[in-house]
């Protein structure tokens, strides 16, 4: 299978003929020692002789896990007062969890797959870029450094904020270069649903990293520190009963299902029995104005084309009307209602795509693996499948007809036919 090998001297990347220089070391700055650890791999509910890449989602899911953990830590830290929200360009919010993120997972994977590249959502610039006689930059670094070093796990070597931030980076837009041909790397991103973060202890986000191979989302594990096995409130408000819990930590192989547990409670404390393991699968509903949709954030009902057809309700209690449909209130990003659709807990995630508004592939690659191996599909408004391999350069971006589409399958047709009719 073809790779992108980044194994190169430490000072530039070389991906076909483009030479990539790393920006300039920045002043000394204190090491960490790391404690020594063996490779830990998370179990699986499948053996490995059905998963050709048995090996890269056991690794995966066990960085994921303490990516969480990660998460969990750095927001008692939030709510305690410390400065660690930032804004970006785009006026999107960042916070030392993201950054975190990004470094501890670039850095594992990096260790076991050094050949297989990280497409990811941050980069360092902004951390970068900041005034070198301004003290805050440094403290910002020491502390997502500070975050990294407690939780990942390494060979017993020593890490710097230099490495912390050439880790964040090796999943940045400047870090590799494809062509046309088939690759193989790896989509992160490092919290879906940073305001969902932000909110409070309750609200839902997700740690997402998927493997493509050859354009088709293979593997991939969803960590969501706050899910529980209890209803998600409906209501734009905070619920404690609704959104506590131990979290979730969800798998899928193509071939092999998906599959979720609880997280563990410690990092390091992996279950060894697949007893804990649940298979997942979607609803069977196959009643558009019976089943339970999901929309994002900041989009409502009415711009969705089906809203020529339904009106929209909140309320699960309302009796079920054939002209009005059920909407759920999953909080914020993508990727948790992706994990809704492949759990069951919703049938239909509607998205739609907006000028001006680029759709990125890490808010969608993981969530479709595991939707598709749960009994779902996922297609653009048109039906077509979604195409990871359309930024040929960046593979970044996706560019689905209309918007996203993500049903329990038995509904998908019905669907593309009601958007077809409605919607130009």
């Amino acid at each position: 299978m073809p790779l992108l090998h980044l194994s190169l001297p430490p000072h530039r990347l070389l991906v076909g003929r483009r030479r990539l220089f790393a920006p300039p070391t920045p002043p000394p700055s204190r090491h960490y020692c790391i404690r020594a650890a063996a490779e830990e791999a998370c179990s699986l509910p499948f053996a490995p002789e059905r998963a050709s890449y048995h090996r890269e989602l056991a690794a995966a899911a066990a960085s994921v896990e303490r990516a969480c953990r990660l998460c969990v830590d750095v927001k008692k830290s939030l709510l305690s007062g410390g400065r660690k929200i930032l804004e970006k360009n785009d006026q999107s919010p960042v916070t030392i969890a993201d950054f975190g993120v990004q470094a501890l997972v670039s850095f594992e994977l990096q260790q076991l797959f050094p050949s297989i590249p990280l497409v990811a959502e941050e980069d360092s610039a902004f951390l970068r870029s900041s005034n070198p006689d301004d003290n805050s930059s440094n403290v910002l670094v020491e502390s997502i450094s500070s975050a990294v070093v407690d939780k990942v796990n390494n060979s017993g070597s020593n890490l710097s904020h230099h490495d912390v931030l050439r880790a964040i980076d090796r999943g940045g837009m400047d870090a590799v270069s494809f062509d046309s041909n088939p690759a193989t790397y790896w989509v992160l991103d490092p919290i879906d649903g940073t305001k969902g973060f932000l909110k409070g202890d309750d609200a839902l986000y997700v740690v997402g990293l998927a493997l493509v191979v050859k354009g088709k989302v293979t593997a991939g594990v969803m960590g969501c520190p706050n899910w529980t096995d209890i209803t998600i409130a409906n209501e734009k408000e905070e619920s404690n009963a609704a959104c506590r819990g131990s979290g979730i930590l969800m798998v899928s192989h193509v071939g092999c299902g998906t599959w979720s547990r609880d997280l563990s409670a410690e990092i390091g404390q992996f279950t060894t029995s697949q007893d804990v393991w649940k298979r997942c699968f979607v609803d069977h509903c196959s009643v558009v104005h019976m089943a339970r949709f999901c929309i994002p954030d900041s989009q409502t009902w009415n711009m969705i084309p089906l809203s020529l057809l339904f009106s929209s309700t909140t309320d699960e209690s309302d009796p079920k009307d054939e002209n009005k449909i059920l909407l759920q209130y999953a909080c914020c990003g993508s990727l948790c209602k992706y994990l809704m659709v492949a759990s069951g807990r919703a049938s239909v995630f509607f998205s739609r795509a907006r000028a001006k508004t680029q759709i990125k592939a890490w808010d969608h690659a993981v969530g479709v693996v595991c939707v598709q191996e749960a009994g779902g599909q996922i297609s653009d408004w048109s039906g077509k499948p979604l195409d990871f391999s359309a930024d040929l350069t960046g593979r970044r971006i996706i560019y689905p007809w209309g918007g996203v589409l993500v049903t329990n399958g038995a509904l998908h047709d019905q669907l593309v036919e009601m958007i077809s009719a409605n919607y130009k």
